[in-house]
């Protein structure tokens, strides 16, 4: 009965915390892409979208140790494979949500958007290439959101894979004199 609320309690956490992770890179991916869209000079936007992506990546990671921490905390006797899985379940949940608002964004939100920056890449490479080269381009418009849609998925699972990897070798921390029994006299 413990292990099964132990697991019940790990994918609230996950949940919850998937969710929050989803929604922040959800938010900058769309912040980005209205700076894209604004007239402003290219160094500002150069700047603004540099300090909005170390944000993100600092955020992401602050909060992927807050909700680790929190779990060590809540949970008693939880060792650094439970806060892997934790971590774990965490990047399976945000990667999904990120993965859906990107496919949305460019299925339904913003499809002219992509199909004018398509286009304008279509201008600049379009002499270079043959005919074969212009339908598959073409192919792979139709297909664009799922495209977009697997390689989120996989990129932010992977990534969120090694940072739990590496966050979790140290939540919770062990201590190094557990096993050091003073000899008897």
């Amino acid at each position: 009965m413990e292990q099964k609320t132990f697991k019940k309690n790990l994918w609230n956490t996950a949940g919850k915390a998937g969710l929050i992770l989803g929604l922040v890179s959800a938010s900058y991916l769309f912040i980005t892409q209205s700076l894209g869209q604004a007239e402003i000079p290219a160094l500002l936007n150069s700047l603004a979208g540099g300090l909005l992506w170390l944000g993100k990546f600092i955020g992401c990671i602050w909060l992927m140790r807050f909700f680790m921490k929190k779990f060590v905390t809540e949970n008693a006797g939880t060792d650094n494979s439970a806060t892997f899985r934790l971590g774990m379940a965490m990047s399976l949940l945000s990667a999904i949500i990120l993965a859906a608002f990107s496919f949305a964004n460019v299925a339904f939100i913003s499809p002219d958007f992509f199909a004018e920056q398509m286009d304008a890449v279509m201008q600049q490479l379009g002499p270079m290439m043959d005919s074969n080269s212009l339908n598959e381009m073409d192919k792979m418009l139709e297909n664009l959101p799922q495209i977009t849609f697997f390689s989120n998925l996989i990129y932010c699972f992977i990534y969120g894979m090694i940072l739990s990897f590496i966050l979790s070798r140290s939540i919770p921390s062990k201590d190094p004199f557990a096993d050091y029994k003073p000899e008897e006299q």
